[in-house]
């Protein structure tokens, strides 16, 4: 609706004023209107005909009807103290309250909440223009004479949700299409499959084919009129002028030859894919019960798109784990605990530390050690914290309360209160987060917390020894697929740390370099800390990661994961859901900072996968309707290997120089990983393979930062889980696991393929056989543009007598039921390669019917050729053949289509049987005396049928014309699948697949990711007095992490590296057993 980029252009900085309307309309700020649906009243018929346009063949439809009202060249008959205020009047300036559950549909800056019981009246405020920056937002308040920096943890973005919060009051910066929200969001694109765009390459052709024909046919009455037709002027009047007696045969074979494209085409098409999307909603086995989410297709126009899927993007958190963690070992100034639950649940000796001392224990968390003996629901920043809080508080050390200057602990039933003096916040260049705090007895600590290899550095040299036995407690903790983390503390000088904060107030209001200032001052206070420790938490994966991948990449998909997260948290999930793999021959990675260094890893990844690869034969040009795109060709490579890539690496490669040596680096590789990428940069990497690969991609996500990357792709789910429905909402397929994914591509998808591409080879046959007839016929009456069949017929041929056949089959066939396509992904392939349907298909169809349509014609003509019937009476007349003829074809194409099917139902019988006795009714019906007597001109072939029929002789031409039509089809299958059988082929005839066996899988023994959060932290949120409390999620089992065997040695960046210069899982030191090395992992998939 609006079009501000020139505003943009212009706007440096943008000035606001509180509840002042008048002054703040002056700059023509975009209200909060927005606009989310394609059409509106007024553009609803022109782009929705645009839009149906984009189908060539309804253009064609249009045109044939033009003609069919033109009686000169129709050869058919035509019978067939608050104010309430809407969002929408919202503006900029606007100070408006949110209560509780509210969601915020502007950007706001939070003013005041319920938590500090007072409001804080400002004056004007300037910020930066609209960006579609999400992580940052920089501007000043100005009250009295003071002025204040304001940043991004006191603006509310428009789709958050108010929780747990009675209400706020917030003051508008940015409105409507200015939001950093819809400045992300991605334009809605009207998907079409790659179906619909083969069909349109089809329809060109034959248009081409149809103006060919109907040519000949013109020349031929051109010709015939000359030589001929003076001698039929008493039965065909003729015109005298002969070219244009051509030009109106030339139309009138249009308006016959038309069926070559049916309008019922389309029609049924969409009936197909309704029918097909109902299924997927049916489906009991993509259910989730404990949500009561059903799997729901969103969309009715991309079901055999799911067929075809050759690439997937998927983000990692919420759609391959469950934001569920629990916190299961640690280490304490050098001792380990906690052990290995799944190792004693095998040897049936379980040491379950009892909590029942501590009256505030959490009844669902479980510790399992040897040597040791009201609710209270938290929110935490991520599902780490959560995990140590939670631990923290059963050990008896309960947190119970927070205000912006304190935090309360019950330490063994004894409440302390430490005052809370500064948060060192999180970021993804500190990697740790600390706090100070001055305990009840006025001493002052800071504690931290961090990924080991940072902390490590700011260690005290008297810390060298607690270090090496704690490193190789982490060791430990890794083979066991957990995410670590190490604390460390620091006692703090009274004098001094009073300096430090003055010089902390007084770079946190700077206006400039404001970060900058702040990290020199982080660095200055965290050094010479004593170590405490290391946590491990595990990061459980939704139920059935692994297991689904495995069968994913199985089925030839390759799955790239873009994440937000950081690279050492991607990387373990990698590990443990089969993504990255211990046979891999090597994983790449690539995280330079300059766009040479980019260039050259991405260089030496693909010289050491293909060594005599040429650097400029990999484009192929493809020729699509005129354009000619480029192409980047599949390189095969032997060996599995796999990509990760960094946020600012990822940055460069995207890059209009470098994004074809990305694309063709990554392509090499069976798994990508993308960390630290933005909303934009995922939808970037989309819409870059969608350029250069001829393959159909789907994206995958549950939040809002999906949002973008589901749009781009061709086909886009979203996961309804523990981030909002923003994703659900965009996406054209939706359902509860990630782990349904399997089954909604290998079997919904491989079935809704298939049966698309039979439905499309059997109409192009059966229709095309049809027409040609018409074709041979003209031949023989004079290119009068007469019609060979009856215009009964011709008019309930597509509507009844063959309708019901096809749709039966293109529902319900299956060539191997849902059980073997899942035992056998391999079957999924075919459709990567369009084989089922493609120009070569389409080709042999047209020829296959070229070759019906001949025995149709002449066989019938030669049969009747001066013939006589069993009572001596004349058998040859144009209403016998005509009638001979639509009865050898209708029963031909019954036939043919019964070979085509693999799987008959009783519908199928129904619709097949019923179909033919259908076709023989009406015939009987319609050549009555009662119609005719009614009605002459439309009925006129009286007592044809019954005439006809009588006659052995119709119906042993009947019979010798289907066999002639069927005979190669079948021979041809019959030879080619004892010859060069496909996997359909061989999987067709095997017997009822059997339980899937148990699986086994290795442990993971690479260095996990540190347990932090992958967002900013929210210091400055606990100081400045603002809570956003939720109740925290029921708990959900799920399956353990598993990763690689103990003795693997890792091959990321941190492979053998150790602090302290020992190297990691040393093999002389690990001695796994059995029950150590591999567990039972049952499959539920099905």
């Amino acid at each position: 609706i609006y079009n501000f980029s020139l505003y943009f252009l212009l706007e440096v900085e943008r000035k606001i004023r509180a509840n002042d309307r008048e002054y703040n309309s002056s700059f023509k700020y975009a209200t909060n209107s927005i606009k989310t649906s394609k059409y509106n009243p007024f553009t609803f018929l022109p782009l929705n005909l645009f839009e149906q346009f984009q189908r060539i063949a309804n253009a064609y439809f249009l045109f044939l009807l033009i003609l069919q009202v033109i009686p000169a060249i129709s050869s058919l008959s035509i019978h067939s103290l608050l104010i309430s205020e809407k969002w929408m009047n919202v503006q900029v300036g606007d100070i408006i309250k949110l209560e509780n559950n509210q969601f915020v549909t502007a950007d706001l800056l939070l003013l005041s909440s319920s938590e500090p019981l007072n409001l804080v009246y400002i004056e004007t405020v300037c910020c930066e223009p609209p960006n579609n920056r999400l992580d940052r937002f920089t501007g000043t308040l100005t009250f009295g004479t003071q002025k204040y920096s304001l940043d991004n943890e006191r603006v509310l973005l428009r789709g958050c949700t108010l929780r747990n919060t009675d209400w706020c009051f917030g003051l508008v910066l940015f409105a409507g299409p200015e939001t950093k929200l819809m400045q992300n969001c991605g334009k809605s694109t009207f998907k079409r499959t790659s179906i619909d765009r083969l069909m349109n390459i089809l329809v060109l052709f034959i248009f081409g084919l149809l103006a060919l024909m109907c040519i000949i046919l013109a020349v031929g009455n051109g010709i015939w009129e000359n030589h001929a037709g003076s001698k039929f002027n008493a039965f065909l009047p003729r015109e005298e002028n002969t070219a244009f007696s051509a030009f109106l045969t030339f139309w009138s074979y249009i308006i016959i030859l038309n069926t070559v494209v049916p309008i019922s085409l389309y029609v049924s098409m969409e009936v197909i894919r309704l029918g097909n999307s109902y299924y997927i909603n049916w489906d009991r086995n993509m259910y989730h019960a404990r949500t009561d989410t059903p799997a729901e297709a969103r969309t009715t126009t991309l079901n055999e798109e799911l067929g075809q899927i050759k690439y997937i993007f998927s983000d990692k958190t919420g759609t391959l784990t469950q934001n569920i963690m629990t916190f299961n070992k640690c280490s304490i100034n050098g001792k380990s605990y906690g052990q290995d639950q799944s190792h004693m649940h095998q040897l049936f000796i379980i040491f379950i530390v009892d909590f029942s001392f501590n009256r505030l224990a959490d009844p669902k968390f479980f510790f399992y050690d040897h040597t040791l003996e009201g609710d209270l629901v938290y929110q935490a920043q991520s599902p780490d914290e959560g995990a140590l809080v939670t631990a923290a508080r059963n050990f008896g050390f309960v947190f119970r309360s927070r205000s912006p200057e304190t935090v309360t602990i019950e330490e063994m039933g004894i409440q302390r209160s430490y005052e809370l003096l500064a948060i060192l916040d999180f970021n993804n260049v500190r990697k740790r987060m600390s706090v100070i705090v001055r305990n009840p007895e006025g001493k002052l600590s800071l504690y931290c917390k961090g990924a080991d290899t940072i902390i490590y550095e700011r260690l005290h040299p008297s810390c060298s020894e607690l270090m090496k036995v704690t490193t190789e407690h982490l060791n430990e903790f890794a083979g066991e697929g957990l995410r670590t983390l190490v604390l460390a503390y620091k006692d703090l000088d009274e004098e001094y740390f009073s300096e430090w904060k003055q010089r902390h107030h007084e770079s946190s209001v700077a206006l400039e370099d404001r970060e900058e200032k702040l990290e020199k001052l982080y660095e200055e206070i965290e050094k010479d800390m004593m170590l405490i420790g290391a946590t491990a938490i595990e990061d459980k994966l939704q139920d059935g990661v692994a297991q689904t991948i495995e069968q994913l990449t199985k089925a030839e998909i390759k799955i790239w994961v873009l994440t937000g997260d950081k690279q050492e948290t991607a990387e373990n999930i990698g590990y443990s859901c089969n993504l990255l793999r211990e046979e891999m021959n090597e994983v790449f990675f690539v995280a330079a900072n300059s766009p040479e260094e980019v260039r050259q890893e991405l260089r030496d990844a693909r010289l050491k996968m293909l060594p005599d690869t040429e650097e400029d034969k990999f484009l192929i040009p493809e020729t699509i309707l005129g354009d000619t795109p480029k192409v980047v060709e599949d390189e095969n490579v032997n060996g599995d290997y796999g990509l990760v890539i960094n946020g600012h690496s990822l940055a460069f490669a995207l890059e209009s120089n470098m994004e074809l040596e990305f694309l063709r680096t990554a392509c090499m590789c069976r798994t990508v990983i993308c960390c630290r990428v933005t909303p934009l940069q995922k939808a970037q990497v989309v819409e870059l393979v969608k350029k250069y690969k001829k393959a159909v991609t789907l994206a995958i996500g549950d939040g809002a930062n999906d949002v973008s990357m589901i749009k781009a792709a061709h086909i886009g789910v979203g996961i309804s889980g523990q981030e909002g429905m923003q994703a659900v909402l965009s996406s054209d397929f939706s359902f509860a696991q990630f782990r349904f994914l399997q089954r909604l591509l290998l079997v919904h998808g491989r079935w809704s393929y298939l049966r698309m591409c039979k439905f499309l080879r059997y109409f192009f046959y059966k229709n095309f056989t049809f027409t040609f007839v018409h074709f041979w016929y003209a031949f023989f009456c004079g290119f009068s543009a007469q019609t060979v069949y009856d215009e009964g017929f011709i008019t309930l041929y597509n509507l009844v007598y063959t309708a019901l056949p096809v749709l039966g089959m293109s529902l319900f066939d299956q060539d191997v039921n849902a059980g073997w396509s899942l035992e056998y992904p391999q079957l999924y392939v075919p459709g990567q390669l369009s084989q089922y349907f493609s120009k070569r298909a389409f080709v042999m169809c047209a020829l296959h019917s070229w070759y019906s349509s001949l025995v149709l014609f002449f066989v019938p003509y030669a049969a009747t050729y001066d013939t006589a019937r069993d009572d001596g009476k004349d058998g040859a007349d144009y209403q016998s053949f005509a009638l001979i003829t639509q009865t050898c074809l209708t029963v031909t194409v019954c036939v043919q289509l019964g070979l085509d099917l693999s799987y008959w139902t009783v519908v199928n019988h129904l619709f097949v049987w019923g179909s033919l006795g259908m076709f023989f009714i009406l015939t009987f019906t319609m050549y009555t005396d009662g119609l005719f007597q009614l009605r002459p001109s439309s009925f006129a072939f009286i007592g044809t049928a019954r005439n006809c029929l009588n006659q052995p002789n119709v119906w042993l031409t009947v019979a010798l014309t289907a066999i002639l039509c069927v005979l190669p089809v079948a021979a041809y299958r019959f030879f080619y699948s004892q010859i060069s059988p496909t996997i359909n082929d061989k999987v067709q005839y095997r017997p009822a697949p059997r339980p899937r066996r148990t699986r086994l899988t290795r442990r993971s023994t690479r260095r996990s990711g540190y347990a932090f959060s992958h967002a900013h932290g929210y210091g400055d949120l606990v100081t400045s007095g603002r809570f956003l409390r939720r109740h925290a999620p029921a708990r959900s089992m799920g399956l353990i992490s598993t990763g690689r065997s103990p003795g693997f040695k890792p091959t990321g960046r941190s492979a053998g590296y150790s602090p302290v210069g020992r190297e990691q899982n040393p093999k002389q030191k690990v001695e796994p057993t059995s029950l150590q090395m591999f567990r039972a992992v049952k499959d539920t998939s099905f």
